[in-house]
């Protein structure tokens, strides 16, 4: 996928660094209420190559153009909800790249990937009830909230809002 000024492309390992800054940065990962060990940063990218193998989608290492660097993820991920499983639009990036518009912009070609070349009839983003800049991402991209759940990670009960929207060409 690609954008005005970005690209999308399969995480590779040699991403391993620059996913080591996004994950491993506290701050950027309070949705998760810590930054990763070396091993789960390994644990990630290997659970990224499954789902791209099994799932034929997954979370994709975003490029800035101007820079050929890796500032982010986002992409599809097939996510539990309730008694199914439903395409999630999901994002992260390095903090030195918030408020750009790059979240906005990548997960918007991935509702657009997923409208029209998959033709999935409705996608979502499952987001903490305190992530208010990704809530924000979400209502930009033409989302709503659908419904509200308790997702448990890392020993606690997270409450999300799960934010959808239908596919207008079906």
């Amino acid at each position: 996928m690609e954008t005005k000024r970005l690209y999308l492309r399969k995480l590779q390992i040699s991403d391993i660094n620059a996913l080591r800054d996004i994950l491993q940065d506290k701050e950027v990962m309070y949705a998760y209420e810590h930054g990763f060990s070396d091993e789960e940063v390994m644990q990630w990218y290997e659970k990224q190559q499954y789902r791209y193998m099994q799932d034929g989608v997954g979370l994709l290492a975003v490029i800035l153009k101007s820079e050929d660097k890796l500032i982010g993820q986002c992409g599809l991920t097939l996510q539990d909800y309730k008694d199914k499983k439903v395409y999630e639009i999901g994002y992260l990036f390095n903090k030195s790249y918030w408020h750009n518009g790059y979240a906005l912009e990548s997960s918007a070609a991935c509702k657009e990937y997923a409208f029209k070349q998959l033709k999935i009839d409705e996608v979502y983003s499952i987001i903490r009830t305190n992530n208010y800049p990704s809530q924000k991402v979400a209502e930009r991209n033409g989302m709503t909230v659908k419904d509200e759940i308790i997702k448990h990670y890392y020993n606690i009960d997270m409450p999300h809002y799960v934010y959808s929207i239908k596919n207008p060409l079906i």
